[in-house]
């Protein structure tokens, strides 16, 4: 019987030190972690760099329940090869453009994955093995080569795929709302304008107390947009 695709664990990292250094270096975030409660994140560590880009890919611009199911497809239609629900990077090379459709993704998105598949193959897509040693930014500048992967889906992967504790996407809608939501002027009742929404060298100078958990501080981030439409009763 073939492992689960995914077995989500706990981050690595101290995480009841984080809170206690981000608590006591910025205590309006202190606050928010206090209301939010537990920090739950977890990690998907068990997915080698190429089977959780190809997961990325699929789902860009897409419901989760039809990315998802796009993503079973696929994984099934290497069952007959491969004998379980892992492919490698050679075989999504080699599989033909009929198997690709079948599965339902577009063109744009097949020749994301063939990319990523022939970059795996060169050595520009890390092993997990390799891409564990490597710092954040020199793992963003690899992955951003890849057709379709830009700096914000590299910076999900060293969140919850690698478990990085200090990554800041300034780019997230999330976690603009809820930094707007934490240390701005916006009001759960408000209508979010682009004017609400922080420039990313505001973020980032607060972010100098965060140091080195950025990761820790995004999450509760993205707890206070939940917190926001639970408030509101309705989602905006």
């Amino acid at each position: 019987m073939p492992r689960p695709f995914h077995t989500p664990r706990p981050p690595r990292y101290d995480t009841a030190q984080a809170l206690l250094d981000l608590s006591t270096s910025d205590p309006k975030l202190g606050k928010l972690i206090e209301r939010a409660g537990p920090f739950k994140l977890s990690v998907s560590s068990t997915q080698s760099p190429f089977e959780a880009l190809v997961e990325s890919i699929i789902y860009q611009q897409l419901h989760g329940k039809a990315a998802a199911t796009i993503h079973r497809r696929l994984l099934e239609s290497f069952y007959p090869i491969t004998g379980n629900q892992h492919f490698a990077a050679q075989h999504l090379l080699d599989c033909p453009n009929e198997q690709l459709r079948a599965a339902g993704l577009s063109h744009n998105k097949s020749l994301a994955l063939r990319d990523l598949a022939a970059k795996t193959l060169d050595g520009t897509v890390p092993t997990l093995a390799r891409i564990r040693r490597m710092s954040d930014e020199a793992i963003i500048e690899h992955l951003v080569q890849v057709r379709g992967i830009g700096r914000w889906t590299v910076e999900m992967l060293l969140i919850f795929r690698l478990g990085r504790p200090n990554v800041l996407p300034v780019d997230d809608y999330g976690v603009r709302k809820g930094f707007a939501l934490t240390f701005g002027k916006l009001k759960p009742a408000d209508k979010v304008t682009p004017m609400d929404l922080p420039k990313p060298d505001v973020m980032h100078r607060r972010a100098k107390k965060w140091q080195p958990w950025c990761s820790v501080a995004s999450w509760y981030l993205w707890r206070a947009c939940d917190l926001a439409v639970k408030k509101q009763g309705t989602p905006r």
